[in-house]
Formats: C-alpha cells, sequence, structure tokens
C-alpha cells in the first residue's frame, strides 16, 4: 500500500488530492498548520492528521520523525503555498517577498532535507510539488492563457522557483521521481474561487504524478493536459 504525505491538506487542492487519493487505497497523512482545521479534514476523509508548519525547522523535524516511527512515506506533495499580499508592484518589500518564499520555496527545501531520508526507504519515492502557470516563462508570455493577463511578483517568481528547484532536486535525486504540477487555474480561497475549474479538475496532474507507482520521467512540469511550458 502507498502512504503519502500532504502539505496544506486541510482545504482546497490539498483536501481534494487526499480525497482521490483516499479513494485510490493510499493511506494519507494530511498535514496543517491548525490542528483543529487539519484534524477536522483528516476525520472527514478517513486521513491521517499530522501537524506541521512548512515555514518551521522544529516542526518540519518534528512531523519527519513522526512519519519515520509510523513506517515512512512513498509519496511526498509539497502543496502548501501562499499568494501573498494583493498589493501594486511599487509597494511591495523585501519582508513581503521573505513571507510568500518561507512558505512556498524554503518550505519545500525543509520538506526534502527532512524527508529525503525517509523516502529513500520506499520502493518507488516520489516528491510531487505543487507550482503554478503563473511562474512559468512561456505560459506568462501567451496571449491564450489567464497567467498572460496577471501581474503577481512575488507569488509568481516563487512558482518559478519552486519549478526550478524540482528539475535540480531531480538530478540530485536520480532514484526518485521529482515532478512539478500545474493545478491550473482552479476556484479555490487563492482567487476567491473566481477560477475556471473545479478542485478535481485542479487536483489531475497532482494525482497523475502522486500514482505512477515509481515510474515514469523525472524532472518535468506537467498540468491536466500534459507537459506544460517551463
Amino acid at each position: 500500500m502507498t502512504t503519502t504525505l500532504i502539505t496544506g491538506a486541510n482545504k482546497s487542492l490539498g483536501q481534494e488530492t487526499a480525497r482521490r487519493l483516499i479513494k485510490a487505497g493510499h493511506t494519507v497523512w494530511m498535514s496543517a498548520r491548525d490542528p483543529e482545521r487539519g484534524q477536522r479534514a483528516a476525520n472527514a476523509l478517513g486521513g491521517r492528521f499530522l501537524q506541521l508548519d512548512v515555514t518551521s525547522d522544529t516542526s518540519v523535524a518534528r512531523a519527519a520523525e513522526t512519519i519515520a516511527a509510523a513506517g515512512g512515506i512513498d509519496v511526498l506533495i509539497n502543496n502548501a503555498g501562499i499568494p501573498g499580499p494583493f498589493s501594486p508592484a511599487e509597494e511591495l518589500t523585501a519582508d513581503d517577498a521573505l513571507t510568500v518564499y518561507d512558505t512556498n520555496v524554503f518550505g519545500i527545501i525543509r520538506m526534502v532535507r527532512a524527508f529525503a531520508p525517509i523516502l529513500r526507504r520506499s520502493s518507488a519515492p516520489t516528491i510531487v510539488n505543487v507550482t503554478s502557470g503563473l511562474g512559468s516563462f512561456g505560459a506568462v508570455h501567451d496571449p491564450e492563457r489567464i497567467a498572460f493577463k496577471i501581474n503577481a511578483p512575488l507569488y509568481a517568481s516563487s512558482k518559478s522557483a519552486v519549478t526550478m528547484l524540482t528539475v535540480q532536486y531531480a538530478r540530485a535525486f536520480p532514484g526518485m521521481r521529482i515532478n512539478a504540477a500545474d493545478p491550473g487555474y482552479t476556484a479555490t480561497d487563492f482567487n476567491a474561487h473566481s477560477g475556471t475549474q473545479t478542485v478535481q479538475e485542479g487536483t489531475d496532474a497532482i494525482v497523475e504524478l502522486a500514482t505512477r507507482g515509481g515510474k515514469g520521467p523525472t524532472g518535468t512540469f506537467i498540468d491536466r493536459h500534459g507537459v506544460a511550458p517551463f
């Protein structure tokens, strides 16, 4: 049986990913910063709750100890992310950037550092990093895509970093399958539910990568339609 850990799994894409993977037979650890909300979400789906704040080295280390003691994981889905302030570009500060990157980028670095030794014990170690088309140079220059119309310097650049981290980690850990998934423009709290896709459609690429059983390419970037532009 495949065991999966999802960060930021108490709502939206993380929660839907957990629901689909549990239905597919995975044992799913659903992590969240807020114990009450996280436990409630896990109880509703039949998942296992894990308190975890990806911005805290201590919290990540404690979570890794818990997972290791429970038998480890096969799949890590780095889903936790924040949009950052919705401010005009000229008003954004370095502190704003640090806050966004601390969750979206540094959080993944913390998770990979802590969980890579645990994943190595799996026969099919897999990491899925949830990124965004807003971080794709191809998408933001394509007038036919929604990413062309949105200006979000901190969030978009953080997701560009996530995609490059994915490629570099894939090269650093050739025994693992490490790929990035773009959910697409999905109706979630991030966009006040203005997205054109359902959360099920938004999790298609994530679930696809999480259910390959350690097979297939590594270091790729996909959306629900297939390989996406970097």
